[in-house]
């Protein structure tokens, strides 16, 4: 009884050991692929602060609520990268080869890897449901906000300033109680009659968050199509509204990636056609699959790792093999939730590309030892 209880601690140990290095590991390349992935999503950002005069930190504030989505996203990818790196550095510091000896069996070598792949899938399962629902809806908003009210209200002096894709503004002169002098409006919104308009002066206003500049003593000069002839049109004050849209009321259509999970599984009768309802379906689907992943991603590189003969000079063709499935089963991934949305009935591919990896390894590792795999089948697979 004693030795049995010395034998338990001692594993306890081992799983702490081999875990601690599993956690560190992951927390540094996470956070370090997260820190490189956002850096170059951030790049599309960068001419909301060159062109419309954003500040540095609205920019990072802005870019932040990114990072959640990041996460959720390279989760399972890193923790096949992070089991396959600490346990083939195990195997080539003959750490391996002292446990197996003490008899640990292929299930005891992997239950740090498994507890890891639990707490990355619970996480990964977390930031789906709450964290990037939420933040990603902030970040739509935000940014909503940043390109059709306030940059409409960092107009520069001298500066032809792109409130949108069809509407720029130049701005003469700016008084620091806000009147604008010399005010030129090139308004393409309207694909039917491109307006220039000219005024003496102006002054921003805020109507129901939406951003309006008064022109007064000014002109809309606009080209007839019809007949070519420029018509001008001579005005004492005119509103002019600022919104990318030309409708004072813009709106913001919803992606489904900041729906709650009720809301993709349960939409509004009517409210959305049978295309968006598919997409719908199937990030949900995905939401509640992709933590799958990260049991099968470990899984794989697991068998890599643990199953077949050790080697002095290690070897390339396992950690290989593992990697090009990885990159495959990402392809197919991608693959299943195209086939999904244009075909609802296909929407249990997404389940089988999660699930079924993860058992196929675990049937491959774990087999021998329950009687489920014959010994001539697994020492054949394991001589690769």
């Amino acid at each position: 009884m004693r030795s049995a209880a010395i034998n338990a601690a001692s594993l306890t140990r081992i799983d702490r050991y081999v875990l601690r290095q599993l956690m560190v590991a992951l927390a540094a390349v996470s956070g370090g692929l997260v820190a490189l992935i956002w850096l170059t999503q951030s790049l599309r950002f960068v001419e909301l602060v060159v062109n419309r005069g954003l500040s540095f930190g609205v920019f990072f504030q802005l870019t932040s609520l990114l990072i959640p989505n990041l996460i959720a996203v390279i989760l399972p990818i890193t923790t096949f990268v992070v089991v396959q790196f600490v346990y083939q550095r195990l195997a080539g510091d003959r750490e391996l080869t002292v446990m197996r000896s003490s008899g640990l069996s292929p299930l005891a070598l992997a239950r740090p890897a498994l507890a890891l792949a639990a707490l990355a899938g619970v996480s990964c399962l977390l930031l789906n449901l709450y964290v990037v629902p939420a933040s990603f809806t902030s970040f739509r908003e935000f940014q909503f906000e940043i390109r059709n009210r306030i940059a409409a209200f960092l107009l520069q002096e001298g500066v032809f300033t792109p409130v949108s894709d069809d509407l720029t503004v130049y701005v003469r002169a700016r008084d620091r109680d806000g009147t604008l002098h010399g005010v030129l409006v090139d308004d393409a919104r309207d694909k039917t009659s491109h307006a220039t308009i000219l005024a003496e002066r102006g002054r921003l206003l805020d109507t129901g968050g939406v951003p309006r500049v008064l022109l007064i003593n000014g002109s809309r000069e606009v080209i007839d199509r019809t007949n070519g002839r420029l018509n001008v049109l001579s005005f004492a004050e005119n509103t002019i509204d600022l919104a990318q849209s030309g409708k004072g009321g813009a709106t913001r259509l919803r992606d489904p990636i900041e729906m709650s999970l009720d809301e993709l599984l349960h939409p509004r009768p009517g409210s959305f056609n049978e295309r968006e309802i598919a997409k719908m379906r199937v990030e949900a689907n995905k939401r509640l699959a992709t933590p799958a992943t990260c049991f099968s991603f470990t899984m794989v590189a697991l068998v890599a790792v643990l199953m077949g003969t050790f080697r002095r000079h290690g070897g390339l063709i396992r950690p290989t093999l593992a990697v090009l499935t990885v990159v495959g089963l990402l392809a197919l991934g991608l693959a299943a939730g195209n086939l999904a949305t244009r075909t609802p009935a296909l929407v249990p591919l997404i389940w089988v590309h999660a699930l079924l990896p993860g058992l196929l390894a675990g049937w491959l590792l774990f087999g021998p030892q329950l009687g489920l795999v014959p010994s001539a089948l697994h020492t054949r697979i394991g001589a690769v």
